[in-house]
């Protein structure tokens, strides 16, 4: 029973730092990288598509993304959706091939993209928090009904916390990355 609790706990402690990962690759540097266009949605055939299933992304320096789609009548339709997303991008157009200039980041905005950044890893260490308290719960619960000991649940107690704390150095270190991505000039 401890160890599912456990195994539950580092679970979604998990798919939280996954989560952040994703949060992180959508706040943009100065260099490009096609993780940035993940969020960018082309209505293709009446339904909202991913832009990476209806085109081929990649870089081609490293201010400079390209979009080739894969049909030449989507050209105006990616066009239109990579203006729409807030990425502050403007795409130029030159026959099939999109490209994306990634704009210099001034000092102004790369502070606040390192507030967003910290903002989302403060939410992911909530969030790990919380799962710890929801197991230490569960732990006390199953020591009320007498499933478990004192010893146990006291040496489960430390494990999870552990496993919390393993969990909030990830985060910790993904966001030192992340920062030190966006004070790069």
């Amino acid at each position: 029973m401890i160890n599912e609790l456990k195994a539950d706990a580092k679970e979604r402690m998990e798919k939280t730092v996954e989560a952040l990962g994703h949060a992180m690759n959508k706040i943009r540097t100065g260099r490009a990288h096609p993780s940035i266009l993940e969020a960018v949605y082309v209505s293709y055939y009446g339904s909202d598509t991913p832009l990476a299933q209806v085109a081929n992304i990649s870089v081609l320096d490293a201010r400079t993304l390209a979009v080739t789609p894969w049909e030449k009548n989507l050209v105006q339709d990616i066009e239109k959706a990579i203006m729409k997303s807030d990425l502050g991008l403007n795409p130029s157009t030159a026959g099939e091939v999109i490209r994306i200039p990634m704009p210099a980041l001034t000092e102004e905005t790369r502070k606040g993209f390192i507030r967003h950044a910290r903002q989302e890893a403060e939410n992911s260490k909530v969030a790990v928090r919380n799962i710890r308290r929801d197991v230490l719960s569960d732990f006390k619960d199953l020591l009320k009904e007498k499933e478990i000991t004192e010893d146990e649940d006291r040496r489960a107690q430390d494990e999870v916390q552990k496993i919390t704390d393993s969990f909030i150095a990830a985060i910790d270190e993904a966001l030192g990355v992340k920062e030190k991505d966006l004070m790069e000039i």
